[in-house]
Order: structure tokens, then C-alpha cells, then sequence
């Protein structure tokens, strides 16, 4: 089974995929910023360059058992990722 979650943050697209046999991924414009096996639940970390270019951290919370829940942060705040499969 295959999750993945996209938003677009400052030009930015940020997508996070998660497999169940793969790993979990994190890309921001298409370029891979980490990659992890998590059973249960797995941290995914990167960043982006906003439109004043700075940088910007990103983390990323999967967990889940029977439904795998997706919780993004950009430099300490929530931003909304939405599940597109």
C-alpha cells in the first residue's frame, strides 16, 4: 500500500510517500531530502528556500497503525499536506 500527501508552500511542492514494504520518502521540488523504515511511526526531516531565500526547516510525523496519518511542520508550525492517494 502506497500513501502520499503534497502541498505547495512558498513555490515550493513538497510531497511525502509512504510504502509499506519501501520506506518513507520526503521531496521538496522533486529532489529526495530523507528517507526512513519506520514500523509505526518515522520522522522525516529537510528543508526548503522561501521566496525571501531563506531557509526553512521541515519535519514530517507518520504514525499510524490501520491508517497512516500525515503531520508536516515548517519551521515549528503546522502546515496543511493533503492526501492525493
Amino acid at each position: 500500500m502506497k500513501s502520499i500527501w503534497k502541498t505547495n508552500y512558498e513555490n515550493n511542492e513538497i510531497k511525502i510517500v509512504n510504502t509499506w514494504f519501501n520506506g518513507e520518502f520526503l521531496y521538496v521540488n522533486d529532489i529526495l531530502q530523507d528517507k526512513t523504515f519506520g514500523a509505526f511511526s518515522t520522522k522525516l526531516t529537510g528543508h526548503l528556500i522561501n521566496q525571501n531565500n531563506e531557509r526553512e526547516n521541515i519535519k514530517v510525523n507518520l504514525g499510524g497503525f490501520f491508517k497512516v496519518n500525515c503531520q508536516l511542520f515548517i519551521n515549528d508550525k503546522k502546515v496543511e499536506a493533503k492526501k492525493v492517494k
